[in-house]
């Protein structure tokens, strides 16, 4: 029986919908004959089969359309390019250098959460805490640096191991109780609300955080998470720096790495991914700290950006990430989508949100089209992905 390596990355078929084909992928501990490893890869890197072209359906060739079909992120594609031809159109605008600043500026405060709850979604859970999480990160910083007189990054630090912890709360709380993410998730929702309240009153006074733009640290915190980058005629928000930095992070670990595969697994199947030896539980509880650590860069930047933080903030964004990711092409059931397509869903939400102001549309409108817009995906997405599946 001889090895047959596949044009398809590790833990993703075709359309990277990879759940059951990545759990059978990551089946035996050990080598096949192929030399294919547990991972589902070769010692090459390349996902392995021992199946012959004419019954494996991996090794069919298909054409570049059937391909293109089977990509979640196309639908989204194909709606940010309408929606950027709309307000090209109706917003003289809307094309300027400093507009597209600022369109991407927005998108990339959205996309650095979008990317790792895709992730959490391809993984089949969701997290409905991560709009507080965001507040709760750049509370602590703020508040713990003001009220110890310590050096900013002190906070800093403080902060990102309580949205870790945060994290691993929900994530544990998951895997040990066996509760719905919706149920365990919305519990932390409403405790972090009543926790970024209660206690930024009780220890400041007010609602709000008091400045602390006069302390130590301050300066070079602000250059890491809120500086501006001068592009051109245009000065470029560090947020789309960390933005596109987390999608390439994200892209490679779902496509090239063997906790890729274990997302895909879990996602299409969680009892048939641990029947073959996929640590679901260590992977859902990593998927959770992924959404942890997107929440505490967007905290940061929150704080830095404007020093002052209100305590009530954040509330309603968790749905907007999810709406993101599956106008991004993900499913809610989990198995299928890209880190990729939840970038363009959050590059569609910003050019939205701030084409309507550009071309002096009632704001009022905004949540009819991102409530229309996430409709039409759902409805685009399962069409492509029935043309393709239909295609094979």
């Amino acid at each position: 029986m001889t090895a047959a390596s596949t044009p398809t990355p590790p833990g993703a078929d075709e359309t990277h919908g990879g759940g059951t084909r990545a759990a059978a992928d990551a089946t035996e501990n050990g080598t096949t004959e192929s030399g294919a490893t547990a991972d589902g890869t070769t010692e090459n890197g390349v996902a392995g089969g021992a199946a012959s072209a004419g019954s494996d359906e991996r090794l069919v060739q298909r054409s570049l359309f059937q391909r293109l079909l089977g990509r979640p992120e196309l639908g989204a594609v194909v709606g940010a390019i309408a929606v950027f031809v709309v307000f090209s159109v109706v917003a003289d605008s809307f094309l300027r250098a400093s507009s597209l600043s600022t369109v991407l500026y927005a998108s990339s405060t959205l996309g650095i959460m979008a990317v790792p709850v895709a992730l959490l979604m391809i993984g089949g859970e969701f997290d409905l805490s991560t709009g507080v999480m965001v507040t709760t990160s750049s509370l602590v910083s703020s508040m713990f640096s003001y009220q110890m007189t310590a050096n900013v990054w002190v906070g800093i630090g403080v902060s990102l191991l309580v949205t870790l912890g945060v994290g691993l709360f929900n994530g544990y709380m998951l895997v040990r109780t066996k509760l719905p993410s919706f149920i365990i998730t919305l519990g932390t929702f409403l405790m972090l609300t009543g926790l970024n309240l209660g206690l930024t009153k009780a220890i400041s006074g007010t609602v709000s955080t008091k400045t602390i733009s006069d302390m130590e640290g301050f300066a070079s915190a602000r250059a890491l998470f809120a500086s501006e980058l001068s592009l051109g005629p245009a000065d470029i928000q560090i947020t789309v720096v960390w933005w596109l930095g987390l999608v390439a992070l994200a892209t490679w670990l779902l496509l090239r790495t063997k906790a890729g595969n274990w997302i895909f697994a879990v996602g299409g199947g969680q009892e048939t991914a641990r029947a073959v030896g996929v640590p679901v539980a260590r992977t859902k509880i990593g998927l959770y700290l992924g959404v942890a650590l997107g929440a505490w860069i967007s905290g940061q930047h929150l704080l830095f950006n404007y020093d002052v933080v209100q305590s009530g903030e954040g509330v309603g964004n968790e749905l907007i990430y999810i709406a993101a990711a599956v106008i991004g092409g993900c499913l809610l059931t989990g198995g299928y989508g890209s880190a990729v397509g939840a970038a363009v869903g959050a590059f569609i939400f910003g050019m939205t949100s701030k084409g309507i102001v550009y071309a002096q549309w009632e704001p009022d409108w905004f949540k009819f089209f991102l409530g229309a817009m996430l409709l039409v995906a759902v409805l685009l997405n399962a069409y492509i992905r029935k043309r393709a599946e239909a295609k094979r």
